[in-house]
């Protein structure tokens, strides 16, 4: 059974993430919501035959098996409540509410309707990613006691165009909600639960916040330090992971979104080229480079039509995606930038 979808938004991350992964893994879209006449256009040269909604009330005539909210963070919330009233799985980019309490009013939603939720974590796939779960399974490292993981770029002035550079926190800006919400369920993915010890959260361009550091503490021992910012001009390693007989790092960004951006699809649920990102272990002045795991994002798609289709679980727990939500309210209550 072919599962038909519709994408609400179709901006950068409708166009250019969901749809050619759902494209990628099978899925059918028959339904696309936006009132931007370059977005339509987009829309229909994409997918001549699908139907073009203003609101995503209107995508429900169109029988669907699945709804994924790609649209800007101030409607995530009024565009899931909507599919979970009409009975539809939803798919919600991160992050799926701008705070705890709407991020937990969702998920209730759903849950007194049972009609699942799942939060878009597609950096759960990235190459770093798995190839660090593949390390600290191996005991390689040892006992980690750190992690550091970036997401840095040098981009001093602001895009007038950009929502997420613009808007207030209230509405959703900021790389708080943007870039933290990757690191921070990685972070719980790789080591457990984990609770805010510290977080800087600031705008040093004068509009959204655009750079942060949080400190994470894990049940497991681990702190994990996590730096978003845009205005790094030279960016640190993307992951460095320090144990007791060694340490992994990792340079460079996963490929897929590039690919992505340059109209690359996964084609039946898996890349044809190399997704992998360099990866290498560290013991003082001793560098060893070792195999690293291909990144694959259609991953999550195929564990998504195989829990519609009742196979397998949601990929992402809606407890991680609480908790991710908890550690974001409480960085932005606690900075000490205020």
């Amino acid at each position: 059974m072919t599962l038909r979808v519709g994408i609400a938004g179709y901006g950068m991350a409708g166009r250019l993430i969901h749809a050619p992964l759902l494209r990628g893994c099978g899925y059918d879209v028959v339904a696309i919501q936006t009132t931007n006449a370059e977005r339509v256009a987009s829309a229909l040269q994409d997918f001549p035959n699908v139907s073009i909604c203003a609101t995503v009330e209107e995508m429900f005539a169109v029988k669907l098996d699945l709804l994924v909210v790609a649209s800007a963070n101030i409607v995530h919330a009024e565009q899931a409540f909507a599919a979970i009233a009409a009975g539809v799985p939803v798919v919600i980019d991160k992050p799926m509410g701008r705070t705890y309490a709407e991020t937990a009013s969702i998920i209730q939603a759903g849950e007194d309707a049972h009609v699942p939720v799942c939060c878009f974590f597609n950096r759960r796939w990235d190459s770093d990613a798995l190839t660090i779960k593949r390390v600290l399974k191996s005991g390689t490292l040892g006992t980690i006691h750190r992690m550091e993981s970036r997401f840095e770029r040098f981009r001093p002035e602001i895009n007038p165009l950009s929502w997420r550079e613009n808007m207030s926190a209230i509405d959703g800006g900021g790389q708080l909600l943007d870039l933290q919400p990757h690191l921070i369920s990685s972070a719980l993915d790789f080591f457990g639960e984990g609770t805010l010890v510290s977080s800087s959260v600031r705008s040093l361009r004068g509009a959204a916040d655009d750079d942060s550091v949080l400190v994470v503490q894990h049940k497991s021992g681990v702190m994990s330090y996590l730096s978003a910012s845009a205005v790094v001009g030279s960016p640190g390693p993307r992951v460095r992971i320090l144990g007791s007989n060694g340490a992994l790092m990792i340079n460079d960004l996963d490929p897929q979104e590039h690919l992505l951006r340059a109209g690359k699809i996964p084609h039946n649920g898996a890349w044809d080229v190399s997704t992998a990102s360099p990866a290498f272990i560290h013991r003082g002045d001793v560098i060893e480079e070792i195999p690293a795991e291909n990144g694959n994002y259609a991953v999550f798609y195929r564990e998504v039509e195989g829990a519609i289709k009742g196979l397998n679980p949601w990929p992402v727990d809606n407890k991680d995606t609480l908790m991710v939500s908890s550690i974001i309210d409480q960085a932005r209550a606690s900075s000490v930038h205020g």
